[in-house]
């Protein structure tokens, strides 16, 4: 048990950079903490942390015992869950992420009943547009758009596949005239999403026909959210994955350009830590995920 203890609070620490911190999060006083970790340095024989005036941070030593203990604590709550699937219903603190847009199209929607039907599952979303680290920031559950996932420590799932489109308004495209051929680009003003792979440049296909534009944006942002609505503002062509405008198409509030060329293909996927048992709220959540994508036909709307 003091082992178990120790360990729990060295990460703790590790993890928020802080004695006082970790003392809090587990009900600790500072001298408590102070001393448990001094048992830790003492028992194994080694410096874990080093502390200044300002800033605490790990030895050496202390990062890979922080990688090895991680892994430990992470067993142990698999453990737990494993016993816990089989006699209570599935519970506790669900920490998920995706993209802003993800979120507010497909994750809050399906909130309301998946809350009614799991109760006591509450949820944790961390709206990111960069891929968190999914082990070190305690993410239960990623969404990830990439054309290809190669993350060999995490369990992938597929969602959909989603094209990547331009689009504006009807109002920009009587204004400056809709593009027939991608270096009709060049005269357009580009709506570009900072984080997109090689944002600046698009490889089109047409058939045999390939064609790579680089383009100089007019606006570019790290939200995908911000492109859509500068788009609906007839301010400029944005290339934005399908599954973000996809209503907007349909309502006619953009109209798609160059529909015959090309760009590469995205891959929306669910990602998890990869464990021999996976706890019930992570399978239930990826259940009700994979279920509301194939009910509403999403893989054939968006790759179409």
């Amino acid at each position: 048990m003091d082992q178990f203890r120790q360990i729990e609070l060295f990460v703790q620490i590790a993890d928020s950079g802080s004695i006082s911190k970790a003392a809090e999060a587990l009900q600790l006083s500072v001298s408590a903490a102070s001393r448990i970790l001094f048992q830790l340095e003492k028992r194994l024989g080694v410096r874990l942390v080093q502390r200044t005036t300002r800033q605490l941070f790990l030895t050496e030593a202390g990062s890979e015992y922080r990688r090895r203990c991680k892994s430990i604590l992470a067993d142990m709550r698999e453990a737990d869950a494993s016993v816990q699937d089989i006699v209570v219903k599935p519970s506790g603190l669900l920490r998920v992420t995706a993209s802003l847009s993800f979120c507010l199209l497909h994750i809050e929607p399906m909130l309301s009943s998946f809350s009614a039907r799991y109760p006591d599952i509450t949820i944790d979303i961390v709206a990111a547009n960069r891929y968190l680290d999914i082990i070190d920031n305690n993410v239960d559950v990623a969404i990830r758009t990439r054309q290809f996932e190669a993350d060999r420590a995490l369990t992938i799932r597929k969602l959909a596949k989603t094209r990547r489109v331009l689009a504006a308004s009807p109002q920009y495209l009587e204004a400056y005239g809709t593009p027939k051929e991608p270096a009709d680009l060049a005269g357009h003003k580009m709506l570009i999403y900072d984080y997109a792979l090689n944002p600046n440049e698009l490889s089109f296909k047409k058939n045999e026909e390939s064609a790579t534009i680089h383009v100089t944006p007019f606006l570019s942002t790290n939200d995908g959210q911000v492109v859509v609505k500068a788009a609906l503002d007839h301010i400029g062509v944005l290339v934005q994955p399908k599954y973000i405008i996809y209503d907007d198409l349909a309502s006619g509030k953009l109209v798609s350009v160059l529909d015959d060329w090309h760009l590469p293909m995205l891959t929306m996927n669910i990602a998890f830590q990869t464990r021999a048992f996976m706890p019930a709220k992570v399978r239930v959540f990826v259940e009700a995920l994979v279920e509301r994508f194939k009910s509403n036909d999403y893989n054939n709307l968006w790759s179409s």
